[in-house]
């Protein structure tokens, strides 16, 4: 239903990973990846958690060596997101309102408004994070949710929609769903 709405290829994500921390980020600059866009509740850290643990900041750390511009976008409240980037020294966009462009709009310019080619956008959510990275024209980049017990009810609405899009890809479009892993996606 809701693929009605919106093209078929704004559900195609470009790679699927089981964490950020299987992402190798070193291919990504190779490819001309150059910024950074990742979603914070249940890809960085789970809803009920407010704080990074050192495993995350050294990643944080690792993508500036790179010399990667990073950014976390959330649809979350400022108080939240703003505790979390501080603590990975990172700059923010919160209530971005995925999928919807203005969020990421906020972030580009922030950025000097590069090439969307040049961003990549890491997320948990096919509803939120692929749609909204692929109608921007980003590399996207979907991973599992951390922790899914504690999601809010739109979320969770989200996730019955994501259901149904992994099971259209998996019968339209089986090669790419393979391809992918997607069945490994919870």
């Amino acid at each position: 239903m809701i693929e009605l709405l919106f093209r078929k290829k704004y559900f195609y994500p470009d790679d699927y990973k089981k964490s950020v921390f299987d992402i190798d980020f070193t291919k990504l600059k190779d490819q001309g990846i150059e910024n950074i866009f990742i979603d914070l509740d249940n890809t960085l850290i789970p809803y009920d958690i407010n704080k990074a643990d050192k495993r995350t900041i050294d990643l944080f750390l690792y993508l500036q060596e790179l010399g990667y511009q990073v950014f976390i976008i959330s649809n979350n409240k400022k108080e939240r997101v703003k505790l979390f980037a501080n603590m990975v020294k990172s700059r923010y966009v919160y209530s971005a309102q995925k999928p919807f462009r203005s969020g990421f709009k906020r972030a580009l310019r922030k950025v000097g408004y590069p090439d969307p080619k040049s961003v990549c956008l890491i997320g948990d959510q096919f509803m939120t994070d692929v749609l909204g990275g692929k109608r921007m024209g980003f590399y996207v980049i979907v991973v599992d949710a951390i922790k899914r017990e504690n999601e809010k009810w739109y979320t969770k609405y989200n996730r019955h929609l994501e259901k149904n899009i992994l099971r259209r890809l998996k019968r339209n479009d089986p090669e790419f769903y393979e391809r992918l892993k997607l069945q490994e996606k919870r």
